[in-house]
């Protein structure tokens, strides 16, 4: 297959597969609130099942990552897929609070699809398209929390049940095992297979490689942003519950919206936002918009009100994972693409695992306000390496850090 035949459709393709898959995951969103208690847990539980999967990705992360630079992108997605499609159905299969924890943390430790997909992604296009090419994959996001969420909150009905939910999941992961079977080429992009030279010494620690190619911060920045999401996805349904008596329903309803929102901005506007205003620029703004809705909870009161901020603080949201994608992509060599975007899902399920943890707790002693404030303060930190220390890298077109240092 030559490289013409494989730059510009292989992005569609990949998104595609993406796609299919996080439609599966998607359906989660509304339902893992309600499971926990639904099986004897409480808040602390809510938050451990969202953290148990976290943990599992963070660990594997780096692996998944690093073996797809050696046997290919291909394998050790459609492994992850099916993995991932296993997890739904024990997740749907689940009586007891432990088969909950057991499903989540088996799909955890097979959650290498996203730094995977991402690494091949940024494998097939230029440069001068990387960001647009990490705004599909933000919009497969989209996609998914437009289409999952909807599906996961009809299916669940009252949520007494969640069998169906957790098999229509897995069926859509096995799709995308079959999709990306046929869809995605056999071999490696050429970018991974030409020069030996440029291959990494799979020896090399990864601390040390993050500080060899000044990563240690940049790779910092996804905890900081994934703690404050994904907690923000754990308390939102908690807070319009308790305020406001929403349930699955309501919820799907308004993740999908939000899904809405990632669509436009990543698969339709990031790369002009990013070309007209700048990476950091746009990264800085969503970063604002987002704690700005954060602390805004405070002050809201109503329904309308209430589901406006949410909605706000996810698309300030969406506009930041793209913008560390497109950088961290770029400060390495081709062949070492998954492994940096191993290490990036590695610090991304250290926020995704303190971030629910730490936040459930605060709300356990405290208050819903307290909560939110919490919730604020890892994108303050992203803001504020976004207007400082971020401005050591030049606009990223395949070139290392402007200056030296971690």
């Amino acid at each position: 297959m030559t490289q013409s035949r494989w730059s510009f459709p292989a992005e569609w393709l990949v998104f595609t597969v993406i796609v299919v898959d996080l439609v599966g995951f998607g359906i989660l969103i509304p339902i893992l609130p309600f499971m926990s208690p639904l099986l004897g847990g409480n808040e602390i539980d809510v938050a451990l099942v969202i953290a148990i999967y976290s943990l599992g990705a963070g660990i594997v992360g780096p692996f998944w990552g690093a073996l797809s630079d050696r046997i290919g992108r291909k394998r050790v997605l459609m492994i992850c897929l099916f993995g991932g499609a296993l997890s739904y159905l024990l997740l749907g299969a689940a009586t007891e609070l432990w088969m909950l924890y057991a499903a989540r943390g088996f799909g955890g430790l097979m959650a290498g699809s996203l730094p995977v997909a991402s690494a091949l992604m940024a494998d097939v296009s230029a440069p001068e398209r990387r960001a647009k090419a990490m705004g599909l994959v933000g919009s497969a996001f989209g996609l998914g929390l437009i289409l999952g969420p909807v599906i996961g909150g009809l299916l669940a009905g009252p949520g007494d049940s969640f069998f169906l939910p957790g098999v229509f999941a897995a069926a859509m992961s096995f799709l995308s095992v079959l999709l990306a079977g046929v869809l995605l080429p056999s071999e490696a992009p050429r970018t991974l297979i030409s020069a030996t030279a440029e291959k990494s010494s799979p020896k090399m620690g990864l601390v040390s490689f993050l500080r060899e190619r000044q990563a240690m911060l940049l790779v910092s920045q996804y905890a900081l942003h994934t703690a404050a999401v994904s907690s923000a996805i754990y308390l939102s349904p908690l807070w319009l519950a308790a305020f406001q008596n929403w349930g699955p329903r309501e919820i799907g309803i308004l993740f999908g919206l939000v899904g809405v929102a990632m669509i436009v901005i990543q698969g339709a506007s990031i790369d002009w936002l990013t070309r007209r205003f700048g990476l950091l620029n746009v990264l800085g703004a969503g970063a604002f918009v987002f704690v700005s809705s954060l602390v805004a909870t405070l002050f809201v009161d109503g329904e309308l009100s209430r589901a406006l901020v949410v909605f706000t603080a996810f698309t300030g949201a969406t506009c930041c994972l793209p913008v560390l994608n497109t950088i961290a992509s770029s400060v390495v060599i081709p062949s070492e693409r998954g492994r940096m975007m191993g290490a990036t899902a590695l610090t991304a399920s250290i926020g995704r695992v303190a971030g629910p943890l730490v936040t459930g707790a605060v709300l356990a002693m405290t208050n819903y306000a307290l909560a939110w404030l919490f919730v604020a303060l890892p994108v303050v930190g992203l803001l504020l390496w976004s207007r400082t220390a971020a401005k050591r890298y030049r606009k990223p077109d395949g070139l290392m850090p402007s200056d030296s240092g971690a």
